[in-house]
């Protein structure tokens, strides 16, 4: 397979990368010489007490979460706290089908979500010496990682605040991401995942990004013409030049292995499919934030899970992007998100 330069240093970095050796995972694979990229700002304090742990979501990489939710004037202030962004599996940077030489797509190990919250955990506890994380925080899949890690390791959570993302995935965005999967798939260029040049796959990605276009979306962002403040002239321009532009350099089988694990998040998982005992087994402080036109988790689905957590607070986003309004284009997303994180930091624990 020819080397897919869009996850480079040069366009992801700097990160670094942590060696788990050989990572056994819940499905019963091995990913041999697990690496983990992750990127980190800001200082450890003395008692260990400040680190925020920020999870990728589909697609995502450390560098958009630094640049759309990290900074001195944010509420993940690398200034006071020490952030920790960690690129789940199959992302890119982390051990990902892309990086495995003449790679078939039977290949590469089925990866969960809680094989990433593991793997994670392995990170900050070995590497980094941590006992407790004073938050944390993640969209979409990222959402989905902060619940695993909520209820995986109560005792280590002192705050958590799922954007976008529920605690078990639902059959309806289930199906959602199949039509992803398939658009990709449809591709013959894709062959059965055994293609030489990812590039070559470019069909399959179009068809792709255009879902995200009508399900990413708000039918409000559409009608109300927003993509012009980001300075497209129509509709058609907007997706081609944005959306399909966006996924156009990925790699077709990194998006698949994400998009299985996405498919299957499910915290009950750790307690023998019971939702309300795994989420009652959470004692951090939590806020559940869903976007209000999100059609992927609903503000309902979100909802019906914060209900079942007892130390916990429903902060509904309101934005006209839709479930993209996890990028930021939205300065009234940025705002209230900074304001909910700074209230929930402010919290004692």
């Amino acid at each position: 397979m020819t080397k897919n330069d869009y996850y480079s240093q040069e366009n992801h970095g700097p990160y670094s990368l942590f060696d788990l050796g050989d990572f056994n995972l819940e499905e019963g694979g091995i990913i041999k010489n697990c690496q983990l990229a992750y990127s980190t700002f800001g200082s450890l304090n003395s008692k260990k007490d400040n680190a925020i742990l920020v999870s990728t979501w589909y697609s995502g990489t450390s560098k958009i979460m630094e640049q759309v939710y990290v900074g001195v004037e944010r509420a993940i202030n690398p200034n006071k706290y020490f952030v920790i962004i960690v690129n789940q599996i199959g992302n890119g940077l982390s051990s990902s089908p892309d990086k495995v030489k003449n790679f078939a797509v039977a290949s590469f190990p089925k990866v969960r979500i809680g094989d990433d919250v593991r793997a994670q955990h392995t990170l900050v506890t070995k590497y980094f010496g941590l006992s407790s994380l004073a938050l944390v925080v993640g969209g979409s899949m990222g959402a989905q990682q902060t619940w695993e890690w909520a209820v995986k390791y109560p005792d280590m959570v002192k705050r958590a605040a799922p954007i976008a993302g529920t605690a078990k995935n639902t059959t309806h965005d289930f199906l959602f991401t199949k039509t992803l999967n398939e658009a990709i798939m449809s591709d013959p260029a894709w062959d059965c995942g055994a293609y030489k040049n990812p590039n070559a796959v470019i069909d399959g990605l179009r068809r792709h990004a255009d879902l995200w276009s009508v399900m990413g979306y708000s039918t409000e962002m559409f009608k109300k013409e927003l993509w012009r403040d980001l300075g497209f002239s129509s509709a058609e321009e907007f997706c081609e030049g944005f959306t399909q532009a966006y996924f156009a350099p990925m790699d077709p089988n990194n998006l698949l292995t994400l998009a299985w694990k996405w498919q299957r998040g499910d915290v009950s998982r750790n307690t023998d499919g019971d939702l309300k005992q795994a989420l009652g087994r959470i004692t951090a402080k939590m806020f559940v934030m869903p976007i209000n036109t999100d059609m992927f988790f609903p503000p309902k689905d979100c909802e019906d899970n914060q209900k079942m957590v007892t130390n916990s607070e429903l902060r509904v986003i309101a934005t006209d992007w839709g479930h993209l309004g996890l990028f930021g284009m939205d300065p009234l997303y940025i705002k209230q998100v900074d304001q909910h994180l700074h209230d929930l930091l402010d919290t004692p624990v």
